[in-house]
């Protein structure tokens, strides 16, 4: 029996997916659509996220509060996934929950970088990896970007940190993320279940380079450019891909996609006038999550059906969030369906 079918994924899994059925569901979001922004609000106060709320409402109020209480139970629901786990399957959630340690270190880096307050900053960590709150306020008590560097210097991001010479933030902040993925592909194993969540980092990596490769060629940035930014590791999205497509304009890359499996899920939000680069990446988003939904099924007892919770919550988190701001904003209920990954 391999690693995948022991009984610490057997406990796990099946928490998960007692979690997963608490989630809102997919036909709730129309329902939400409908509603004024205090019906939405007090739906959220209803939901899984009362004691969030409840326990936040002295400092915040309507949108503030509602982000905040997103967002801790966000990290307070990853953070149980590590608690309750044990072995492969805790090794491999840790791993893959460092991504936040990377978000919430460029977030406090960025912070101090444009001079904002140390409780601004705070407002927009999410406390989900294996930096803890405290840390994240020790963080950003400290006076500047180089004392900060210094302070993660026991951290494995501490091999990319130490390289930063001043000035903007843009590299650093690139490598942060080459290196998270480099380390995540490394800790995978050779179970059938651990090779599926190989070829689904691979394709979230695929993603994230097609995102970039939207977003810069729209911008005009030239081949050298996209190049510095694009994540090795991707299934589909191989270096010669990445070297030829980072060389086109974005009508080019267009009609150089079809011949990607990814291209069915965003061709029709794809033109080369009037393309919405939110479309596209809502689309790609979907894709991904329902690949994560596809793959949890092959093997019950292995880390994906960890791994398709943790997109769902991610994606609940999300969507609440984007219709509670857009009808703050007074956007078209269209345009908040068109952002909403479903």
């Amino acid at each position: 029996m391999g690693l995948f079918k022991t009984p610490a994924y057997a406990y796990i899994t099946a928490r998960v997916r007692a979690r997963k059925k608490k989630l809102i569901p997919k036909d709730t979001y129309p329902k939400l659509l409908n509603m004024e922004l205090p019906e939405i609000i007090r739906f959220i106060e209803e939901s899984e996220y009362k004691r969030d709320v409840d326990e936040l409402s002295a400092r915040f109020r309507a949108i503030d509060l509602l982000e905040h209480a997103l967002n801790r139970n966000l990290g307070a629901s990853y953070r149980k996934l590590i608690e309750i786990s044990r072995g492969q399957v805790n090794y491999l959630i840790v791993e893959y929950m460092r991504r936040w340690d990377i978000w919430n270190i460029k977030t406090v880096l960025r912070g101090k970088y444009y001079g904002a307050p140390e409780e601004e900053i705070l407002d927009y960590v999410v406390s989900a990896g294996g930096l803890h709150y405290p840390d994240l306020e020790s963080m950003a008590k400290l006076e500047s970007v180089d004392a900060i560097i210094t302070s993660l210097q026991n951290r494995p991001c501490y091999q990319v940190l130490k390289d930063y010479e001043g000035g903007m933030l843009n590299k650093i902040e690139d490598d942060l993320d080459k290196l998270y993925y480099s380390r995540l592909l490394d800790a995978i194993g050779v179970s059938p279940g651990e090779k599926l969540f190989l070829k689904f980092l691979q394709t979230e990596i695929d993603i994230k380079n097609l995102k970039t490769l939207f977003r810069l060629k729209r911008a005009g940035v030239e081949r050298e450019g996209v190049q510095d930014v694009i994540i090795p590791g991707g299934l589909e999205f191989k270096g010669s891909d990445l070297i030829r497509l980072a060389g086109l304009s974005f009508s080019e890359l267009i009609h150089s996609l079809d011949g990607y499996s990814y291209w069915s899920s965003i061709a029709d939000v794809v033109s080369e006038e009037g393309t919405s680069l939110t479309e596209i990446e809502t689309k790609l988003d979907a894709y991904l999550m329902n690949f994560a939904s596809r793959i949890s099924h092959y093997y019950p007892l292995s880390i994906l059906p960890v791994l398709d919770y943790v997109l769902h919550k991610k994606i609940e988190v999300d969507n609440l969030r984007i219709i509670a701001r857009g009808k703050e904003l007074k956007l078209s209920d269209d345009v908040i369906r068109d952002n909403l990954v479903m």
